[in-house]
């Protein structure tokens, strides 16, 4: 629980210091991990009486923030689960752009390529932020845009998290026109690409969308290991797509990851193992 810059530079004459001690105390014990801590190993790692530091347990214990075991000189106290409570509620207030916007910015500017975040929307795939890469070509990428999940790299990347009758449906429900001679528009064929995304991790639209572009994207989890969104990038494809590939995947994976960890979320490989299919 280590201050931040903003916290930093808070008026310090309207801290209340027994707050402080009780934060102190959370931070002892989060370094603890599970194993716990005596009252009187905590109350010298934070410099109180055994007394103050008593009071102040019993009333972390009180809210669900401090948990116990034992009794007596063996009672050992650890972090209670309603820290975890604390931590969902703070991160389901927090959109999601806000979350993936820095992790955007560091991944367009490490591969030179325009990256983005979209959320499932009535079974659209929906931008919701950007970051355009270096250079004079932009991508038509507009915030707020819908696009057909069975040709983006989004798109295909939240379906595949859904469960195999409810990607069905929406595929059904929206249709598969044909944008390219490469666009898939069978179901049973997206259906096949959306197995091949849950064992890799990462989804392709491999020209499907628009001639001679290429998109790489990846989900978002939460807690639950459920998509909250997916991020991409977009390339044009070249002749030495088949190289940098597989470096490009690793990227937004990594950025996705990043995200999901700022989200209180799942790591994508264990999330992708639970929804295999």
């Amino acid at each position: 629980m280590t201050a931040d810059n903003t916290t930093a530079d808070t008026d310090q004459r309207y801290r209340v210091r027994s707050l402080g001690r009780a934060l102190d105390l959370l931070d002892r014990l989060a370094e603890r991990r599970g194993e716990g801590a005596r009252l009187t190993e905590l109350a010298k790692e934070v410099g109180l009486s055994k007394a103050a530091t008593y009071a102040i347990l019993q009333t972390l214990l009180a809210r669900g923030l401090v948990g116990d075991i034992g009794q007596g000189a063996s009672r050992r106290y650890r972090l209670g689960m309603g820290l975890a409570w604390l931590g969902e509620r703070a991160t389901a207030t927090i959109p999601l752009v806000d979350l993936a916007m820095p992790e955007l910015r560091h991944l367009s500017e490490s591969l030179g390529l325009t990256s983005r975040v979209a959320v499932l929307d009535q079974g659209y795939a929906m931008v919701v932020g950007r970051v355009d890469g270096p250079g004079a070509i932009r991508f038509d990428a507009a915030l707020g845009r819908h696009e057909l999940p069975h040709c983006s790299a989004v798109g295909k990347a939240l379906l595949a998290t859904l469960p195999s009758p409810r990607a069905r449906d929406i595929l059904r429900r929206l249709g598969l026109p044909r944008r390219t001679p490469r666009t898939m528009t069978k179901i049973g064929a997206v259906m096949a690409d959306l197995d091949r995304i849950v064992a890799r991790g990462y989804a392709l639209d491999d020209e499907e969308d628009t001639e001679g572009v290429i998109c790489v994207g990846s989900c978002v989890f939460d807690r639950q290991g459920e998509a909250i969104g997916a991020i991409s990038v977009t390339s044009l494809k070249g002749r030495d797509w088949s190289d940098r590939e597989a470096g490009i995947a690793a990227r937004v994976i990594e950025s996705a990851d990043a995200i999901s960890r700022r989200a209180g979320g799942l790591a994508s490989a264990e999330a992708w193992q639970r929804l295999a299919r």
